[in-house]
C-alpha cells in the first residue's frame, strides 16, 4: 500500500500517502507483531498466565499482580475480577461516597494504575465502570480540592483527567459504563470514553461546567457532539442541562434505560448481562473490531475501509478463526483462547 501511494502522482498520492500511515498507525495499535496485509504475522500470546488481580507493591509506586477474587486500592477505587461464567469480566467500582465519587488527584492516580494494568492483561475481556456509592456516579472533579489550587496547578490537574479518561477511551476491550446515578461533569466526560453506556431512569447527567464559568475540559466538548450530533451538544454544554435516564436515552446519549431496583443497581445488572453477551465471542476478534469502529470513525469512508481491511486482515492467520471454522462444522461452541 505504501509503496503504490508514493507512486501516485501529485496530490491523488499525497492523500494515499496519508491514508496509509493511518492504516499502519492503526494496526501498530494492535501491537509490535501486527503487520498491514502482504507482511503481517500472528501475534504471540505470552505464555505467562496472567493473574487476575493485582494491589499496590509495598512501599512503592509499582504493582504487583494478586490471585484474590477482589482487589481494593485503598478503598476509593475496588478492581474486582469476575469468576466462574463472568470470568473475563473486570469490574471498576468507584468508592468515594463522601466526596460523591468526586475524582480527587488521589483517584485520578488509582484508576490510571488501573487501566494501565488492564490494557495488557489478555485475560481480561470486557470491564464495567461503576458506582458502588448507591445514587451517584461521579460528580465530576472534586471541586473542594480544586479550590486548593493555584491557576497555575488547575491546567496540569485538568490535563490529568484528561490523560486519564483518553486512557479508558484507548482501552482494547470493549468497556461498559453503569450509570445508576448522578453523572455529571467530568463522572459524564468518563462514561462518555466508555463504549456503551446503560443508565437508570433515575440517573442525572450532563456537562453543567459552564454553571462555573469553565468548558468540559476531560473530553466532553469532543465526545458528547460524536455521541448525540453536534447541534444538541452544543445546547446541553451552553445551557448546562441536566437530564434524566429516558431524556438521555431519546437523545442517543445511552444505549439502554432500566427502572431502577430496590437494591440500586440496575445499570450494573443491565452492563452485566451485555458483558456476558460478548464473553462467547472471540477475544483477538473483539479487540481489532473495537480498534477498526474507534479508527475509521475518526477519518474518510475510503481510509476507514482501509481500517477495516487491515483490521480483517488481522484475525485471518489466529488459530481461534481455525477454532470457530472447526466448531461451526461439528456443531459445537467454539473454545476460544485468544490466540
Amino acid at each position: 500500500m505504501a509503496v503504490a501511494a508514493s507512486a501516485a502522482p501529485g496530490a491523488l498520492g499525497t492523500l494515499q500517502a496519508s491514508r496509509a500511515r493511518l492504516v499502519a498507525a492503526c494496526c501498530a495499535r494492535l501491537g509490535p507483531r501486527w503487520r498491514l496485509p502482504g507482511s503481517w504475522t500472528c501475534p504471540r500470546v505470552d505464555s505467562t498466565i496472567c493473574a487476575r488481580g493485582w494491589t499496590p507493591a509495598a512501599g512503592g509506586a509499582a504493582w504487583q499482580r494478586g490471585y484474590s477474587a477482589e482487589v481494593k486500592t485503598e478503598d476509593e477505587l475496588r478492581v474486582r475480577y469476575l469468576e466462574e461464567e463472568n470470568r473475563g469480566i473486570v469490574v471498576l467500582g468507584i468508592n468515594r461516597a463522601y466526596a460523591k465519587n468526586s475524582l480527587s488527584k488521589n483517584l485520578i492516580k488509582m484508576l490510571s494504575k488501573a487501566v494501565d494494568a488492564l490494557k495488557s492483561d489478555k485475560k481480561v475481556r470486557t470491564i464495567i465502570v461503576r458506582s458502588e456509592v448507591p445514587g451517584i456516579f461521579c460528580a465530576g472533579a472534586d471541586l473542594k480540592e480544586r479550590a486548593k489550587m493555584s491557576s497555575s496547578e488547575v491546567g496540569p490537574f485538568v490535563s490529568k483527567i484528561r490523560a486519564m479518561i483518553n486512557e479508558i477511551a484507548n482501552l482494547p476491550v470493549p468497556t461498559i459504563a453503569a450509570i445508576d446515578g448522578l453523572a455529571l461533569g467530568g463522572g459524564l466526560e468518563l462514561a462518555l470514553a466508555c463504549d456503551i453506556r446503560v443508565a437508570a431512569s433515575s440517573a442525572k447527567m450532563g456537562l453543567v461546567e459552564t454553571k462555573l464559568a469553565i468548558i468540559p475540559g476531560g473530553g466532553g466538548t469532543q465526545r458528547l457532539p460524536r455521541a448525540i450530533g453536534m447541534s444538541l451538544a452544543k445546547e446541553l454544554i451552553f445551557s448546562a442541562r441536566v437530564l434524566d435516564g429516558q431524556e438521555a436515552k431519546s437523545v442517543g446519549l445511552i444505549s439502554h434505560v432500566l427502572e431502577q431496583n430496590q437494591e440500586g443497581d440496575a445499570a450494573y445488572r443491565k452492563a452485566l448481562d451485555l458483558a456476558r453477551e460478548f464473553l462467547p465471542q472471540g477475544p483477538v476478534a473483539m479487540r481489532v473490531a473495537k480498534l477498526a469502529i474507534n479508527q475509521g470513525m475518526e477519518v474518510d469512508l475510503v481510509t476507514g475501509l482501509a481500517i477495516e481491511e487491515a483490521c480483517y486482515a488481522q484475525t485471518i492467520p489466529t488459530k481461534d478463526r481455525l477454532e470457530g471454522l472447526l466448531a461451526f462444522k461439528e456443531k459445537r461452541t467454539p473454545r476460544y483462547k485468544g490466540e
